[in-house]
């Protein structure tokens, strides 16, 4: 059950996800001379605002798919707002010059559709998980299936007790 915490937490904090997502701009310069960014929603939001920042794209557009975890769709994805036809032809159509843009990838679920509406645009996220690591081009650190990430934006800070609880006094 998701309630508990999985054997395999990775908690990620900010300053170590911008660390990550300035990597992944690191290896994603000079690859191509990119024109434009599609980031999917929502986890895909924060780096690409860092990677817009640091390779300089200005033109930025954004992906939302959904999936339905419930018996009569099983899982099916939905794409809830499409990626805008000026990003799509911004070099030649397809997708051509154009980087997508996640945090994660998992099962590749999610990665499949977007690749399929962007066939030459180039896949990057920060994380990746075995099974989607075929979909994506270029990412940063790969984790185990079973490795539950806890992004920053998914945590807050709390009180932690001290380790010896030593009467006051």
């Amino acid at each position: 059950a998701m309630s508990e915490t999985p054997a395999n937490a990775f908690p990620v904090y900010w300053e170590q996800f911008h660390r990550d997502s300035r990597a992944l701009a690191f290896r994603l310069k000079g690859v191509a001379d990119w024109k434009a960014i599609v980031c999917i929603t929502r986890g895909g939001l924060v780096p690409a605002a860092i990677i817009a920042r640091e390779l300089g794209i200005r033109m930025i557009d954004t992906v939302c798919v959904a999936s339905y975890h419930d018996y009569e769709s099983q899982g099916d994805m939905q794409v809830i707002k499409a990626i805008d036809p000026s990003v799509v032809d911004v070099e030649g159509g397809e997708g051509e010059g154009v980087l997508i843009i996640d945090d994660l990838v998992d099962t590749g679920k999610t990665a499949k559709v977007v690749r399929a509406m962007l066939p030459k645009a180039h896949f990057a996220t920060v994380y990746a998980k075995p099974m989607g690591r075929p979909l994506v081009d270029t990412f940063v650190t790969e984790v185990s299936q079973d490795t539950w990430i806890y992004f920053p934006w998914d945590m807050g800070l709390q009180f932690q007790p001290p380790i010896t609880h030593e009467h006051a006094g």
